[in-house]
């Protein structure tokens, strides 16, 4: 993202520590599932939930070496945890990690962009209220045509501002699952 076009709180959800913060959390909920079936010792659960801190930087020099994204992320996270970090990342592809990771990603992005348009919907709303009556020449073809009002010219952009939060809903319910498919990979 280009930092000086990006607002700070989109720039939070896609920044390196917040992907990281993600596949940690998809990593123990994981972990925490097959703790639930009596693979993984209730212990180390809440040892790795105690221990597990991310350093993008060591990451990132780690990744120099070893030139594979999640094997860095995870020794990274696994010298914070000690032993209990064997648990992480059992029975999982790496495609799991990242693409259940980026789905979280993407619904927190639709939902801050569900946010600003529904105070978008709101705001133009009250617009074309205000003007309802304030004649305005309409337009056809770049001509001048009928006379309309400014507050149905706004009422137009209403139903798009309607039309979009509706499309970015249903992305977002389309978007929201993760995928567990095993080591093997895809």
């Amino acid at each position: 993202m280009i930092p000086r076009y990006t607002r700070p709180d989109m720039a939070k959800i896609w920044s390196d520590e917040n992907r990281f913060q993600k596949m940690l959390e998809v990593e123990i909920l994981a972990a925490e599932a097959m703790s639930q079936k009596g693979i993984v010792p209730k212990s180390a659960i809440a040892n790795i939930r105690k221990r597990a801190k991310i350093n993008r930087e060591r990451i990132n020099e780690i990744e120099l070496t070893v030139k594979h994204d999640v094997i860095a992320f995870l020794t990274q996270v696994g010298e914070t945890i000690g032993p209990d970090a064997r648990f992480l990342h059992l029975g999982l592809t790496s495609s799991d990690v990242l693409d259940t990771a980026l789905s979280v990603q993407l619904k927190e992005a639709c939902d801050l962009l569900l946010q600003d348009l529904n105070i978008l919907a709101g705001t133009v709303k009250k617009l074309a209220s205000k003007y309802k009556f304030t004649p305005m020449m309409g337009r056809s073809h770049g001509v001048h045509a009928e006379p309309i009002t400014f507050g149905f010219k706004v009422a137009s952009w209403y139903t798009e501002v309607l039309r979009a939060k509706t499309l970015i809903e249903q992305a977002r319910e389309k978007i929201i699952y993760g995928k567990i498919s095993g080591a093997v990979g895809t």
